[in-house]
């Protein structure tokens, strides 16, 4: 590697949102540090289930339904 052109890589502790904690490698902050995350896999909907829905804005997804309703197999 080339001197002075990469940034420092020091240990750090990661904060999750239930207050576990773990200590990690980072470029983040200073050595030492403490980084406390307010959105992570154990909180966030796209990890738990969490409910899901398809907004349909400004009628986008009507029009593609329209549009590829017939685009598919053709049973036989």
């Amino acid at each position: 590697m080339k001197k002075d052109i990469h940034p420092d890589y020091h240990a750090i502790t990661v904060v999750m949102t239930d207050g576990t904690q773990y200590e990690t490698r980072s470029t983040y902050g200073k050595a030492g540090d403490t980084l406390r995350l307010e959105i992570d896999p154990k909180s966030h909907p796209a990890w738990t289930g969490g409910q899901q829905r398809m907004l349909d804005r400004g009628g986008m997804l009507a029009r593609f339904n329209k549009r590829f309703s017939g685009f598919g197999l053709k049973p036989e």
